[in-house]
């Protein structure tokens, strides 16, 4: 008998659609320029493949630094310091 996998999205994928958004994505959404210290939103949308954890969906961090395409974000929970690489498109100012 085969294993059932066990990966990021198994039994989460109606957390992530989205209804009451087109599903294209602007060129605007993908070009989107932060700076060091912005406060942004964590919003997956789009493609799956680079989305971060859904876990992390909502939460507002701190921009800390730029890595190539995507924002190094510094995220708070509870008392522990989380630090996410997110590309820009799943990224919304706060």
């Amino acid at each position: 008998m085969t294993k059932r996998s066990h990966g990021h999205f198994v039994g989460r994928t109606r957390h992530l659609a989205r209804h009451h958004k087109p599903s294209e994505l602007s060129t605007r959404s993908i070009i989107k320029q932060f700076s060091i210290g912005d406060k942004v939103a964590i919003v997956p949308k789009g493609n799956v493949r680079n989305i971060p954890h859904p876990r992390y969906r909502g939460r507002i961090g701190t921009i800390t630094e730029k890595r190539g395409s995507a924002y190094v974000v510094r995220v708070k929970i509870m008392s522990a310091q989380r630090t996410l690489i997110v590309p820009a498109l799943h990224l919304e100012k706060a």
